[in-house]
């Protein structure tokens, strides 16, 4: 019994401390935005991220399991889930709010959903779809219902920030079906060692390695904090609650990070707590939660897929 206390303890604190990290991940991006371009942000959070996992794997992983590790499946996921998700997140906060880029964040289980359902088949609920579209509707709002104009002048923001939740969606499905044998640490090292090596080229060739990062301590601490905390100690907290307690308990910070993000975002970049912000917010952690019962997959000849 003390010992199941313990746990449940430690499982809340990690729940907690993800939140905040990544809640504060997207003041970090929108203060480093102004000193860098977005493909040198995404390389600099790779590489800060991927050294504490480094560490990790020297310690714990044997060198025979790197040659019999799927490396293409890999590749594909670290595009999809660092290089260029990450660039199109620092892009679109070169426009919008890190408040209401952390509110379309977290409409990433509905994308989740929608590319299980499409690529992946898998077999969405009554209750799925009416939550997938509650979370459009409070999109919507955040857009002031102007659909024109978000596929126009006012893509980059908005637009390019749903870009990067498709990418993590179509990631996450990706990995629950053909990663699902690999070790989490394995695969979150993997995903930042791609991310930096393809960011870092693009990065590198086009602006030179990116000196400008490093030369204000603002500008330090939000690489530091976006890189080592809110890339590689977020995935071990992340797995540590996938672990020890379950996937769908590693998804309330999905609810609980844009609430961080819009307090980090008020107290210390004075971004205004709108009405439509808040309300927006609500009607998309609503959605998400309906969406969130666990899906079946399709069967073909009595098996699932």
């Amino acid at each position: 019994m003390m010992r199941k206390e313990g746990i449940r303890l430690r499982l809340y604190g990690a729940l907690i401390s993800l939140s905040l990290i990544w809640g504060m991940s997207f003041l970090f991006i929108k203060i480093l935005d102004s000193s860098i371009a977005p493909s040198d942000i995404a390389f600099l959070r790779c590489l800060f991220g991927v050294l504490p996992l480094y560490i990790l794997l020297i310690w714990k992983t044997k060198k025979e399991t790197w040659r019999l590790l799927p490396w293409k499946k890999i590749i594909i996921v670290g595009l999809t889930n660092a290089a260029i998700p990450w660039t199109l997140i620092a892009l679109s906060e070169t426009v919008i709010k890190s408040g209401t880029a952390s509110i379309l964040n977290a409409t990433t289980p509905l994308w989740t959903s929608l590319v299980g359902f499409f690529l992946f088949s898998i077999r969405l609920s009554i209750r799925q779809w009416l939550g997938i579209l509650i979370g459009f509707i409070g999109i919507l709002i955040l857009l002031n219902f102007d659909i024109s104009g978000f596929l126009g002048e006012n893509f980059i923001g908005m637009g390019t920030m749903i870009m990067a939740t498709l990418c993590y969606g179509f990631s996450s499905q990706f990995i629950k079906r053909f990663l699902a044998g690999v070790s989490v640490l394995i695969i979150a090292a993997g995903t930042l060692t791609v991310g930096m090596i393809l960011n870092g080229c693009f990065s590198i060739l086009s602006n030179g390695f990116p000196i400008a990062a490093f030369q204000s301590w603002k500008s330090i601490v939000a690489l530091i904090g976006l890189g080592v905390f809110g890339s590689g100690i977020a995935y071990l907290l992340s797995y540590y609650m996938i672990k020890e307690g379950s996937a769908e308990f590693s998804t309330f910070s999905t609810y609980l990070a844009p609430v961080t993000a819009m307090f980090w975002g008020w107290l210390l970049l004075d971004e205004p707590l709108s009405a439509k912000l808040i309300i927006g917010l609500f009607i998309i952690l609503g959605g998400v939660y309906l969406s969130g019962k666990k899906a079946k997959r399709k069967t073909t000849n009595g098996l699932k897929m």
